[in-house]
């Protein structure tokens, strides 16, 4: 594959900027594989600079489901109005919707889980463990990776996307911070079902 049919191709399957797809090109002219991760990388990295700017923009996306038994409502904060118009930023929402709909999470982020409620799942695996007769050295690491299991399962962005399990809802969200060059939170979430 030809230097420009791989940044052609970067540039319409990763929408990243031209910029970014051309470095990618350049460092891997002979393998689409490798300029793609590259890419994927360099977003990552640049959205993780933008975490501590300030989101007073946004949008709300509402998703109701074909049966009309099912809906979700998600608030998409970003920096400034022109993102929230951006068709990057809707089709993000309406894929976190779906998400939503499809793996009923209970927190955005671990962040947002309170610490008591922590502890008390804490208390309560440790007991059952501890009834079980699980060797006490074991007991930690064991609640480690209980808790690790829980975060994964019911948090919004650590849970695998739907669509694709190689990765997450934190994933797509740096992704769409990388591309639109913005700081971009999913600040909360709700699901209904009848």
């Amino acid at each position: 594959m030809a230097k420009n049919d791989i940044l052609l191709k970067l540039r319409q399957e990763t929408k990243a900027s031209f910029g970014l797809c051309k470095e990618a090109a350049e460092k891997f002219p002979d393998n689409y594989e490798e300029a793609k991760k590259l890419i994927i990388e360099l977003i990552k990295e640049k959205a993780g600079k933008r975490e501590g700017r300030v989101t007073q923009n946004g949008i709300i996306h509402a998703y109701v489901h074909g049966n009309a038994t099912l809906a979700s409502m998600v608030e998409i904060l970003c920096e400034t109005d022109f993102v929230a118009r951006n068709e990057e930023l809707l089709a993000f929402a309406h894929e976190v919707a779906l998400q939503i709909v499809a793996t009923n999470p209970l927190f955005v982020s671990s962040d947002s889980i309170k610490p008591e409620v922590v502890e008390e799942m804490k208390t309560q695996w440790k007991a059952e463990l501890l009834e079980e007769k699980k060797p006490e050295a074991a007991i930690e690491k064991i609640m480690e990776g209980k808790l690790k299991k829980y975060l994964a399962e019911n948090t919004l962005l650590d849970q695998p996307y739907f669509k694709d399990e190689s990765k997450t809802i934190r994933d797509l969200l740096e992704e769409v911070t990388g591309k639109l060059g913005e700081n971009i939170k999913i600040s909360r979430f709700e699901r209904w079902q009848i």
